[in-house]
């Protein structure tokens, strides 16, 4: 169930804000997390597409973007693209999911979390 922005939520689950292990090795804490039932309100959020199409995507842009290509390599680069996008349903919106922005009680403000981590208050 998609919460609009305002709505009071609490987390489901400990979510790591900090996944960092060389913080351990040289005597500092370890990571740093928020605690499953913490709440707070949602301050926005936004609809990703998903899945492994989309990595896969952006992983091949950054592979051939930049670079001139003649006119028959530039026909096959495109059209790896789209099968890239077909074989995954990036374009159809297959796995696309809403991720939401929420200000927690505790004054942590934290991006990117799924819907399936929060639950109303």
């Amino acid at each position: 169930m998609p919460y609009e922005t305002g709505a009071k939520v609490k987390l489901t689950r400990d979510v790591q804000l900090t996944a960092n292990d060389t913080a351990a090795r040289i005597g500092f804490p370890g990571p740093l997390c928020l605690a499953e039932g913490l709440e707070g309100i949602v301050t926005g959020s936004a609809e990703e597409a998903g899945g492994m199409a989309q990595d896969g995507l952006a992983e091949f842009e950054r592979r051939v973007g930049g670079v001139q290509f003649d006119g028959f390599t530039a026909g096959v680069i495109d059209n790896l693209r789209q099968q890239i996008t077909r074989h995954g349903g990036f374009g159809a919106g297959v796995g696309a999911q809403i991720r939401y922005r929420v200000r927690f009680e505790n004054g942590f403000v934290l991006g990117g979390l799924e819907e399936g981590w929060l639950t109303r208050a």
